[in-house]
């Protein structure tokens, strides 16, 4: 059986809706973390053999947008490329379609991403190609309309109020947990947790006009050590009347990309590449469309078994907190253990850009076994529709 080798992964930083990377398209980050990581690998773009790519709100100026940016990236016309769309878990599909061609002999080193511009998903007037003949059209939010699931009819937050009433999660718990999640993510980025897998940005800063400066960017821009149950409690519920989840328990609308280059290990000894891991399984898994979130529970265990492991015997976990009362229900199901769970912060102070996110979550896990010096981790996100994704990496 083929070992697939995990080379190296970056990420751009996350940025708010209308933030940083509001000037920044899905298609510009992607190229962006595509160069730089070839760069940092010291992998000529000529030894890779196929490009893919996650991205949920691909924009009709960059259709297949793993090709788009790969070719903007200086990678060779002949190398193929496609994109992966599995809502939240594009970019850990992505990881697992690379995965998959290895193993199948089609390729041996691939290069994989992840990215989204949430800030340039646009508004819709679906009826405008043919005419209105009479009174006014509805402008659709295309961010509000992806969030809402087809089949139910609920948006995200409604689904996570449901997890919240099954569970017996309360509103407290889940803002106590929202603090918890900026407080890690604000103590590892001053510790410099994050130097390794961030690379810096430059974009355009508007000032005060028409003028634009030119501007650095290195961190999270979500992250808020200032937040208290005092502020959070201001927070309104907007999916369910006297409900839980809020925007500050919630991971935000986001922008940002994410890379890693993936190899078969005999191939990367050969062209004498450092290897940092390896994937050891993956595992998605089907739930309703309305307890979307708790997903992670059963593609985890698909994950396990397909490694023949123990939940026990994973060191460090990422589970995306897409929600508070979502992440917390995986918890209470899975029993998991909370010294292992997202040691530097997760979504809901980094932000979940939700192409992205998959390959984020893998980057990060990758940095923080290192740092805890852990053979063992699990990556796993709730995926919208119904579903969820699990990928197990290990160190020797």
């Amino acid at each position: 059986m083929k070992e697939i080798a995990i080379i190296d992964g970056i990420r751009t930083p996350i940025g708010f809706l209308g933030g940083f990377f509001r000037d920044l398209t899905a298609q510009k980050l992607l190229e962006i973390v595509y160069r730089e990581l070839l760069k940092r690998a010291n992998v000529e773009a000529r030894l890779i053999d196929w490009v893919i790519a996650g991205c949920v709100g691909q924009s009709s100026d960059a259709p297949n947008i793993a090709r788009v940016s790969a070719l903007r990236a200086g990678i060779p016309v002949e190398v193929p490329g496609f994109t992966t769309a599995m809502n939240c878990a594009s970019g850990l599909s992505a990881i697992v379609e690379a995965y998959k061609t290895i193993i199948a002999g089609d390729a041996d080193v691939v290069l994989v991403g992840g990215t989204e511009s949430m800030s340039n998903i646009p508004y819709l007037l679906r009826k405008a190609r043919f005419g209105y003949r009479l009174r006014s059209g509805e402008l659709i939010d295309g961010i509000w309309e992806g969030l809402t699931d087809p089949i139910c009819g609920q948006i995200m937050g409604r689904t996570a109020e449901n997890l919240a009433l099954e569970f017996s999660i309360s509103r407290e718990e889940q803002d106590k947990f929202a603090i918890g999640s900026h407080k890690k993510a604000f103590t590892a980025t001053q510790e410099g947790k994050f130097k390794n897998e961030i690379i810096p940005v430059n974009v355009s800063k508007k000032r005060e006009g028409t003028e634009t400066v030119p501007e650095t960017v290195f961190q999270d821009e979500g992250i808020n050590i200032a937040m208290n149950l005092q502020s959070l409690a201001l927070y309104p519920t907007i999916f369910k009347q006297n409900g839980t989840v809020t925007a500050g328990n919630s991971c935000s609308i986001s922008d940002g990309a994410a890379s890693i280059l993936l190899a078969e290990k005999n191939r990367a000894k050969e062209l004498r590449l450092k290897i940092r891991g390896y994937i050891k399984s993956y595992g998605f898994a089907g739930v309703s469309p309305e307890r979307m979130g708790i997903g992670p529970v059963l593609a985890t265990q698909v994950a396990l078994k397909r490694a023949e492991m123990k939940l026990s015997d994973i060191d460090l976990i990422e589970l995306n907190e897409a929600f508070a009362a979502q992440t917390l229900a995986c918890v209470k199901e899975m029993n998991l253990d909370l010294n292992k769970l997202n040691v530097n912060g997760g979504a809901i102070a980094l932000g979940h850009p939700v192409g992205a996110t998959g390959v984020r979550i893998v980057v990060t896990l990758l940095n923080v076994m290192e740092q805890k010096d852990a053979s063992t981790g699990l990556a796993t996100l709730c995926i919208g529709g119904g579903q969820g994704g699990a990928l197990i990496l290990e160190r020797r």
